[in-house]
């Protein structure tokens, strides 16, 4: 690879907002075992990165500065580390990076070989990084809270999810309708329709 610098955001201390970002230039990171270097296409921001930023969750999740926020991505493999096996240079993927590290507001990322997956054709990279955190939110949220069988194996349940046009709720929408789930949604009136398109009765 040709370019050995990249341009990224990134802050140097807690708070300050988007205000405290700045605009750099840093080393292209290198893969270590079962990583992947990925040139990102697409990067989502989640309440937990302001939170991170903010040091609100310091406690659990203390940060390393300088830092280069956002953990959700979708990008192609440029190259693999050592231990990579389901993964080659050219594969589009989506992939959550840890919290604790962060790296997606950069034109490249290291992703954990099992923190990814392949993004399918249908879906683009914006939608691609729109998914790890709320919909492992989502996935985690019926299945272990509220006990649905997405298989559809389970008793039926009547279930009632409230924002259901937000970034988790959508999710939770369609996930519920794969189990044996009889799905009622609020939402504001303007998403109505969007939410009922997913399967959910309004409320």
């Amino acid at each position: 690879m040709a370019e050995t610098l990249m341009h990224a955001l990134q802050y140097d201390s807690y708070g300050g907002g988007a205000a405290a970002l700045k605009h750099v230039e840093v080393p292209i990171p290198t893969p270590n075992k079962d990583e992947m270097l990925l040139k990102l296409d697409a990067i989502s921001l989640n309440p937990v990165d302001w939170k991170i930023q903010e040091g609100v969750l310091r406690p659990f999740l203390p940060r390393k500065f300088p830092c280069i926020p956002a953990s959700d991505v979708a990008g192609e493999v440029v190259k693999v580390g050592p231990g990579v096996t389901n993964f080659k240079a050219g594969d589009k993927v989506v992939a959550t990076l840890h919290h604790f590290t962060g790296g997606g507001l950069a034109e490249y990322a290291v992703a954990k070989e099992n923190l990814t997956v392949a993004r399918s054709p249908e879906v683009s990279a914006a939608e691609g990084a729109g998914l790890p955190v709320a919909g492992l939110t989502a996935h985690q949220a019926l299945t272990q809270a509220a006990g649905v069988k997405l298989d559809g194996s389970g008793q039926q349940v009547n279930l009632l999810i409230t924002a259901a046009s937000g970034g988790v709720g959508h999710y939770a929408v369609q996930l519920a309708k794969l189990g044996n789930t009889h799905v009622t949604a609020t939402c504001g009136a303007r998403n109505l329709d969007f939410v009922k398109s997913l399967g959910a009765r309004g409320s």
